[in-house]
């Protein structure tokens, strides 16, 4: 079985799953080389680890039934994307507002400061310049075609 025919058939096992829940939802999922399988969730209220337990054992369970590795040898992996991957989906850049945020733009500027609105074609990011008097807020509305990655940032 090759890469993209697992993933596709694992895509369709959690889409089974996740029928009739409309907070949970798929983000990304890899193959890694010894038969890793990587699957990250998230949910629109936040993914609790417990639920990834419940969708991991589920999602076991049919990975076996399906006999694709009759050796058992693979290693299935769900979580939540974690603040080192970036958005992928419109639901996680909505998910996210008034959170900051450092976009990369596909020309390689970057632009950090706050998610302020998330539209079908982009994001408006707020950036604050400068302290004080001197202080400046631009407004920035980025389109997704022009955008690299966004990745949240965590502001302590």
């Amino acid at each position: 079985m090759t890469n993209e025919t697992l993933i596709q058939s694992v895509t369709q096992f959690i889409n089974e799953l996740l029928e009739g829940d409309t907070d949970n939802f798929l983000v990304d999922l890899r193959v890694k080389p010894g038969n890793n399988i990587k699957v990250f969730m998230d949910a629109d209220s936040g993914i609790s680890i417990a639920r990834c337990v419940s969708i991991n054992r589920a999602l076991y369970k049919k990975i076996e039934e399906a006999a694709w590795f009759p050796e058992g040898d693979f290693s299935l992996e769900v979580s939540s994307p974690g603040l080192d991957e970036p958005l992928k989906l419109l639901r996680q850049y909505r998910k996210n507002l008034g959170r900051s945020v450092e976009v990369t733009m596909k020309d390689a500027s970057r632009i950090e400061g706050k998610l302020l609105e998330v539209t079908e074609d982009g994001i408006v990011v707020e950036e604050i310049k400068g302290k004080n008097k001197k202080k400046e807020v631009i407004a920035h509305s980025l389109l997704f075609d022009n955008i690299k990655q966004t990745k949240i940032q965590v502001v302590f």
